[in-house]
């Protein structure tokens, strides 16, 4: 019984150790370089979009194993019309509205025909990511559009001023960096003896408070020495709370909503989840329309990071966000995943792009790599079921 606990409990953090094991030999092949704290912050600001579409991402695969391949066509494309707004004098915060909005419509477009009309997801989306590709090159002329307004720059990570300041005055150390830190993890203590409480109270099946108490000191070490590592630089980036807050959005949506329930339920079995009543097509839809919004989002950090719009922006963002859900435990058929995992499948990801850069390791071998790890987590995925139907 202990034995089938280990092997299951293995199984469940396979990926969190593959992350610390890579992050491992990476520290050791780069000589510690890429645990600077300047790689730290580098890591987050070149990967905030990852994080963002592999959430979308999520929502998708959890109906059923789909996905959403317009995902960089549309990113590039609301992009465009941003920056082209901007160009011409629009308020930013109109202007940033203007782009969620746009991939919204987008993500309720492709997720008409998908839910309504049944057209097959891989279809729909492929077509989409031909199209918008096409009408970002329409709307910014094949040309580059540069963006100069700081505000939105640093307010979505772009800029050398894009830090949260510290309200405490650190000198070496950014101590509001360091307080927010230490704020994370008794909140997060506190939600994890909450959680265990509740379980017991129900009736339910709770890990001992040993293994909770021992996981939530764990945790709050990793909390802690990320905190100081981004203290050592500059402190908090914004780009980071735009992470955070979608985390914790749709972290919360996917666990303690109904609409979750949903998402789950139409992956593991969609004809019963019909038959109990639900409507699987308002599902899908919602799902599609998720998935557009944090594209325009991404779309945002996107153009901010790079303080221009090219018609080129976009180009394979769609597989880096596929790749970090099934790499952070999403289920290729659909049904299991949860944010949690995105994040460690995004981080995963980066830390092996990041590290193989400091290296100096040519950009095609990167992407064998990476290919090889995604392929290795599916099949991790595929033998798993394989081995609990016997």
């Amino acid at each position: 019984m202990n034995k089938a606990k280990l092997l299951a409990g293995l199984k469940k953090y396979t990926m969190i150790i593959a992350l610390v094991v890579i992050t491992i030999f990476f520290a050791w092949r780069t000589e510690g370089k890429i645990l600077l704290p300047m790689n730290i912050t580098n890591l987050i600001a070149q990967n905030a979009y990852v994080y963002v579409l592999a959430t979308g991402m999520l929502l998708c695969i959890l109906t059923g194993g789909n996905i959403d391949l317009s995902v960089g066509s549309v990113v590039c494309f609301v992009g465009a019309i941003g920056a082209s707004l901007m160009e011409k004098g629009m308020n930013v915060v109109l202007a940033v509205l203007v782009m969620l909005v746009a991939g919204a419509i987008i993500g309720a477009f492709q997720g008409y025909w998908i839910a309504y009309q049944k057209v097959p997801p891989f279809i729909a989306t492929l077509a989409g990511m031909l199209a918008f590709r096409g009408l970002a090159n329409v709307v910014l002329d094949g040309r580059t559009v540069s963006i100069t307004n700081k505000a939105f720059i640093n307010a979505f990570g772009g800029g050398a001023d894009c830090y949260i300041p510290d309200f405490f005055g650190g000198t070496t150390l950014n101590l509001t960096c360091m307080a927010a830190g230490i704020l994370a993890c008794v909140i997060y203590v506190g939600l994890q003896v909450k959680n265990h409480m509740d379980r017991v109270k129900k009736g339910y099946e709770a890990e001992s408070m040993g293994a909770t108490a021992v996981k939530a000191v764990l945790i709050c070490i990793v909390i802690v020495a990320f905190s100081y590592k981004l203290a050592m630089n500059k402190g908090i980036p914004t780009a980071l709370l735009w992470i955070i807050l979608v985390v914790l959005v749709y972290g919360y949506v996917t666990t303690k909503t109904r609409i979750g329930r949903y998402l789950y339920a139409v992956g593991g079995n969609e004809k019963a989840t019909k038959l109990s009543g639900i409507n699987t097509e308002n599902v899908y839809f919602i799902a599609y329309v998720n998935m557009g919004l944090l594209a325009g989002l991404a779309g945002i950090l996107t153009i901010a990071r790079m303080t221009s719009s090219q018609p080129t922006y976009g180009q394979s963002y769609e597989m880096d966000a596929i790749g970090s859900c099934f790499i952070g435990g999403a289920s290729a058929y659909g049904g299991v995943g949860t944010v949690s995992g995105v994040v460690v499948g995004a981080t995963l990801m980066g830390v092996i792009n990041l590290g193989m850069s400091i290296m100096g390791v040519d950009a095609n071998y990167q992407k064998v790599v990476k290919g090889l790890v995604l392929l290795f987590a599916v099949i991790f995925d595929v033998v798993s079921k394989k081995e609990n139907s016997k």
